[in-house]
């Protein structure tokens, strides 16, 4: 079972994407942005491989304007030698990479234009996997689109407008449930019709169900039939409602007691997609449960990255954690990640960021300049008066830690969380 996130991390630096607007789309910023953007995907890769992570989504927006004659750069070619570095440690650490189109590329559509468009974005998506050198077992996940007042036309619009796409694109197809329009049953019938596999989600098939007096594990069991060989281990796609928004609303976090009633109910070998707000965290999460080696050292180090944003919210968790972590000999991870979530849902107070602060300063108040330890002392004293905010006491701390090599601090959440 390999368990992975979409597109974006979380307290991982260098790993963001931009973009940009199609008035600045020239070519020297498409340049610019295509490399970044390609720097930020391979830091991505480097931080699964070391964490374990062997599912992932990429982003659709590594490109920019990637289907539009916007972008007339052949990309692919430019940046061949670094698109094949990825796509190396890609494949060496076992990873599994899959993109998912947005809500814009739409192949059922009436209107010709939207589906040529739609033709032209799942185009982009395949070059960028073929790029990669990603097989086919990696995947393009695609939602069936609109209902357009007429369900049985709009199901048949997406069956003739399948048979548009290049064969390449075809074989990376994989159709998905959604929450507004068609269901796993329905989506199930397009797939035995196409012979593509289909992507089961849990919290879509709640929020709009085909049946409600059948489980999780019998449409996974279901959805297996349409996986083949060549399509690699089946998909899914796992996530939790936030109870504080709309129907179908992702949670922040994976509330990992749920997960695991979750995994044992369907007593399965699928790949797991969570859809998380908070990306990696939750993967790790999940992953550090379902880890055969079940060491106290592998919550030490999740522990490593966490300990002082806990402190941050709550001091009180931040010792009964210690506590936790003492017993070698014992893996507490439901207790462990309980009481981080716990910790973390805490508000912050003046006093419980000082003491963070104060904590993160030790590391460089021997060291420091008679400068430096003054410019602290007046942040802090600025903080307490209501001067001015943590913000600028967090980023003066980043580059102490950059500047004195403490790398400890740098690969922890607290500068980015």
């Amino acid at each position: 079972m390999k368990i992975g996130y979409a597109c974006l991390t979380e307290g991982v630096p260098n790993t963001n994407f931009k973009r940009c607007t199609l008035k600045n789309a020239n070519r020297d910023n498409l340049l610019k942005i295509i490399e970044h953007n390609l720097d930020s995907l391979e830091n991505i890769i480097k931080y699964n491989i070391k964490n374990n992570i062997k599912l992932f989504r990429i982003t659709s927006d590594l490109i920019p304007f990637g289907s539009s004659p916007a972008n007339d750069i052949p990309w692919w070619d430019v940046f061949s030698s670094k698109l094949c570095s990825i796509g190396e440690k890609i494949k060496n650490s076992g990873m599994r990479v899959s993109m998912h189109p947005g809500q814009y590329t739409v192949l059922n559509s009436p209107n010709e234009d939207v589906v040529k468009r739609a033709i032209e974005d799942l185009n982009y998506h395949n070059r960028v996997l073929d790029s990669l050198g990603a097989g086919i077992d990696n995947k393009i996940i695609l939602h069936i689109g609109g209902v357009y007042n007429n369900k049985g036309k709009a199901v048949e619009g997406f069956i003739d407008n399948f048979q548009l796409l290049d064969n390449k694109v075809k074989q990376r197809i994989v159709i998905e449930n959604d929450d507004k329009s068609f269901n796993i049953g329905e989506v199930l019938k397009i797939g035995q019709t196409l012979n593509i596999p289909v992507v089961y989600d849990n919290l879509h098939n709640r929020v709009l169900p085909y049946d409600l007096s059948k489980d999780d594990k019998y449409w996974i069991s279901l959805c297996s039939e349409t996986w083949n060989k060549e399509d690699g281990v089946q998909k899914i796609h796992y996530s939790q409602q936030d109870v504080n928004k709309r129907k179908g609303a992702h949670s922040s976090t994976i509330d990992i007691k749920k997960f695991t009633e979750f995994i044992e109910e369907i007593d399965l070998d699928v790949d797991i997609m969570l859809e998380v707000k908070d990306k990696n965290l939750s993967t790790l999460k999940c992953i550090n449960y379902i880890r055969e080696d079940k060491k106290v050292s592998n919550l030490e180090m999740e522990w490593s990255k966490y300990k002082y944003t806990i402190l941050e919210h709550s001091n009180a968790h931040y010792n009964r954690i210690r506590e936790l972590l003492k017993n070698k000999d014992e893996y507490p991870v439901l207790e462990f990640y309980n009481l981080i979530d716990e910790a973390l849902k805490k508000e912050e107070t003046i006093g419980s960021t000082i003491n963070a602060l104060l904590h993160v300063w030790g590391y460089f108040k021997s060291n420091a300049t008679e400068v430096e330890k003054n410019k602290f002392t007046k942040y802090i004293k600025g903080y307490e008066d209501g001067r001015n905010s943590k913000k600028p006491i967090k980023d003066f701390l980043c580059k102490m830690a950059l500047k004195y090599e403490e790398y400890y601090l740098l690969n922890s959440y607290y500068f980015y969380l």
